[in-house]
């Protein structure tokens, strides 16, 4: 199955959905395929039809019966049988579904399958049903039968605990957003400094280029302002709203104002549930369950503390929404009136480093120590990486860990901390935050959480470093200075 030349990366996706669909083995297979929204799940999954000559169909907000009579619709013009189909129940469609398999392995999609699965929550055990071992319309089937959607907490349920869908897949697909070296390409970004600045507000979103900025992509570092301003601060632009439709197209949120108003806490420091609480003068107790349905829908997510048991922080998800809520929200009225965005940006830019741009480095530089740094520059391979607060009894101070990275245990060993990092995006670092770093590892020493025998020390800058901490790097073999062109080169190994 050959990739369209249009198609962006995605080489891992299409290779997964290419083994899937092309399984010889005999029986109908199901496949889950789910990601946020704009991922570009849809033409993936589309691609994939017109490739192999499979069927393709969209689901949309509709009745059951509206519903039926569309798939009857469709597939009587991709069969174009004697006569139309005019489907009863939807036992009747998903048997045709799989006939079209009758002769090879083909692929079937529904996409937006959760909007099929509220006009009919019965659908997933039709379809348990269908594909039951033994029934015949399956064994003498090779359908590969893709159920798609963007709505993360319907799909995370779709195939868990007692789902009538569960053991019946072959595939779960995740189609991710692009990482941050990956999404600079995308944006064809070759300056890093302005790549970190572009990803903070854009992610990694395919969408956010090709249909909604219409291939708009900064010219260079001085074009950054102005490009903010014509695209994701023009109400005209269709990035403006996007950030207010993201939560508005969640189907398991429906007090939007109290969900919004937990994206406002956390995008305004209040990463704690108890900061979140004061934030919003309420108990703690009453965040739960809005938390936990963002955190569901892939809005919100949950980072346990390196260093203390029971003590998690949360962030936003999505970038974008994570702007909006920092930068555009509290000014909304203003950013509506044609002509306002230059004087917002202008008064914004500080918070827009402060609350947008620092974090997002920061965790930018997690996901590179977890997923693009060499092992040999940490010291082994990382289990997870995190950050955290380590506490200092003796001055009865804390101090936090912007990069913790976490390795394998072996046996009834203590897990090892290969790494402890800080990242600093407008500062020149230097000596000091070398030796603060080394300060922070002696007291996790003894605390005697984690073996630190090898810990490395890593400095994460988005400005410079001055030439006491080169220095301190060239001498100490356990000192480690990773600026902005490291975290995007190809090559993972820095010296």
């Amino acid at each position: 199955m050959k990739k369209p030349a249009e198609m962006f990366d995605r080489e891992y996706e299409w290779s997964a959905l290419s083994r899937f669909i092309a399984d010889p083995q005999p029986g109908a297979t199901l496949g889950v395929v789910s990601g946020r929204r704009r991922q570009g799940k849809t033409f993936l999954l589309e691609a994939a039809c017109r490739a192999t000559g499979g069927f393709y169909f969209g689901a949309t907000e509709a009745a059951d019966a509206e519903s039926l009579r569309r798939i009857s619709t469709a597939l009587t013009a991709h069969v174009r049988p004697a006569s139309p189909f005019h489907f009863a129940n939807w036992s009747e469609a998903v048997d045709e579904l799989l006939a079209l398999g009758s002769e090879r392995p083909v692929p079937v999609v529904i996409d937006e399958f959760p909007y099929l699965a509220k006009g009919n929550p019965e659908l997933p055990s039709i379809i348990q049903e269908a594909l039951r071992p033994l029934r015949d319309q399956r064994t003498a089937s090779r359908t590969r039968l893709l159920l798609c959607g963007s709505a993360l907490s319907f799909m995370g349920r779709l195939l868990s605990g007692n789902a009538p869908l569960r053991g019946r897949a072959g595939l779960e697909l995740i189609v991710r957003p692009l990482d941050h070296r990956l999404a600079a390409e995308f944006w064809g970004i070759t300056d890093p400094h302005l790549a970190m600045k572009v990803n903070a507000i854009v992610g990694g979103t395919p969408a956010y280029r090709r249909e909604f900025a219409r291939g708009d992509s900064p010219e260079g570092p001085d074009d950054f302002d102005d490009w903010v301003i014509r695209t994701v601060l023009n109400p005209e632009s269709p990035l403006f709203r996007e950030a207010r439709y993201l939560l508005a197209e969640e189907p398991d949120l429906r007090d939007t104002a109290l969900y919004l108003s937990v994206l406002a806490a956390v995008a305004d420091g209040n990463s704690t549930r108890g900061g979140m609480a004061g934030y919003l003068e309420r108990k703690a107790v009453d965040l739960a369950h809005p938390i936990n349905v963002l955190e569901d829908a892939g809005l919100l997510h949950r980072d346990a503390d390196a260093f203390r048991e029971n003590r998690p922080t949360y962030r936003i998800a999505e970038p974008l929404i994570a702007f909006h809520h920092a930068i555009m929200r509290p000014v909304w009225d203003q950013l509506e009136r044609p002509g306002s965005a230059a004087r917002v940006w202008q008064a914004s830019r500080r918070r827009f480093v402060s609350n947008v741009l620092g974090p997002h480095f920061e965790q930018v530089c997690r996901e590179w120590a977890l997923h693009h740094a060499d092992p040999e520059l940490l010291g082994g391979l990382p289990a997870r990486v995190g950050h955290g607060i380590v506490h200092d009894p003796k001055t009865r101070t804390s101090h936090e860990v912007d990069v913790a990275v976490i390795g394998i245990a072996d046996g009834h060993s203590k897990p090892p901390l290969l790494a402890i990092g800080e990242a600093k995006w407008n500062d020149t670092m230097g000596i000091a935050h070398i030796d603060r770093l080394r300060h922070i590892r002696d007291l996790i020493t003894q605390a005697g959480r984690y073996d630190t025998s090898d810990t490395r020390l890593i400095c994460f800058s988005g400005a410079d470093f001055n030439g006491k901490a080169h220095a301190s790097s060239e001498t100490n073999p356990d000192v480690r200075l990773i600026d902005l062109t490291a975290l995007y080169s190809p090559t993972s190994h820095t010296p």
